[in-house]
């Protein structure tokens, strides 16, 4: 899952986040990040918090029943929304060094993040996989109710809600900490190194190998369909909107997720000082914040999703501003005739 790299942190001890290894290769002063991260999400949160408002509100309101992936794509955008609406916090932080808040809210907007991130990817991974099955399995998909992807949408959000809770809980235990620093900046617990690298080999299996298997597996099923004949209760523009669907999921995913998850193989060896060679160390640690950072922009990328892949977005969100235009020139209209 996305900022992994913070899950290592957490369980290392002391205010100085600094590895020996660091000291050695000069790369303790790491001070361009919060220029970084400010910028990055001063950049994504208008056009976020725009797009998936909007979003959120045709989803549920004008989407039709035959769109079968509609639950997964509005609790996508409940995901990416929440985590839009914590980066005004993470703004100011990042842009004043400093927390004037409740330590409570840190950790609540340090859980968010999270939760939020570990969601989007298992969404993104439930709408791939379900276009491609209902795709080869046209029967099974007429059959289909939506209380399953209900269901399967609360079992997501309790799982991955639940697998986030040692995250908060973790940080809140360091008495000693500064009360005025948060996110990056908060101390660190120990751990022992066993049980650190299980929770990190299952965090990144669950969180990146096991989705990215799926999607690829998806786009790759969706690809060899088209080649095959058409079967009952299926259309070639269905197998088209599928692959498009499918394809856009796999693109989110690999542009937002996949150059963290790649560079935090490496991270962690720095981290645990498995890897000595300073210019291994110096590239892995600078560009660790900017992985993260276009993990950030899943929040614009989703909204493009549903916009170009689901045809009843595009054309009730278009009726929906014709009518509004309609109505505004209907009035103006009216108003000038009472004018004259």
């Amino acid at each position: 899952m996305p900022y992994l790299g913070e899950y290592t942190e957490i369980f290392k001890m002391g205010s100085n986040s600094n590895s020996n290894t660091e000291i050695n290769c000069n790369v303790t002063n790491m001070k361009f990040q919060y220029t970084l991260y400010a910028t990055t999400y001063i950049i994504i949160f208008i056009p976020g918090l725009l797009a998936n408002s909007a979003a959120l509100w045709v989803l549920c309101r004008f989407i039709g029943k035959k769109n079968k992936a509609i639950i997964f794509m509005i609790n996508l955008s409940v995901a990416d929304l929440a985590h839009v609406l914590s980066l005004p916090l993470r703004i100011y932080y990042y842009v004043n060094h400093h927390w004037p808040f409740q330590r409570a809210l840190c950790l609540l907007c340090f859980y968010l993040k999270y939760l939020n991130m570990y969601a989007s990817i298992c969404f993104l991974t439930c709408i791939s996989l379900q276009r491609c099955f209902f795709l080869l399995k046209p029967f099974r998909a007429r059959n289909w109710k939506r209380r399953y992807d209900v269901g399967i949408s609360a079992a997501i959000w309790i799982i991955v809600g639940t697998a986030c809770l040692p995250f908060p809980i973790l940080r809140s235990t360091n008495l000693g900490n500064s009360t005025d620093s948060c996110f990056a900046d908060l101390g660190y617990k120990q751990m022992n190194a066993v049980v650190l690298v299980t929770m990190i080999t299952m965090a990144e299996l669950a969180g990146f190998v096991v989705p990215v298997i799926i999607i690829a597996f998806c786009t790759w099923k969706t690809i060899i369909s088209l080649r095959e004949p058409l079967m009952a209760f299926q259309r070639v523009g269905e197998k088209q909107k599928a692959l498009r669907m499918v394809f856009m999921c796999a693109a989110v995913f690999f542009i937002c997720f996949t150059p963290y998850h790649i560079n935090f193989i490496f991270y962690t060896m720095v981290k645990e000082t498995i890897i000595n060679s300073c210019s291994i160390v110096r590239s892995t640690l600078y560009f660790h914040p900017f992985s993260l950072c276009l993990a950030s922009l899943c929040c614009l990328f989703d909204p493009i999703l549903y916009y170009f892949m689901a045809s009843e977005f595009r054309d009730q969100l278009s009726r929906h501003g014709s009518s509004v235009t309609r109505s505004r020139l209907m009035s103006r209209e009216s108003g000038s005739s009472m004018n004259s």
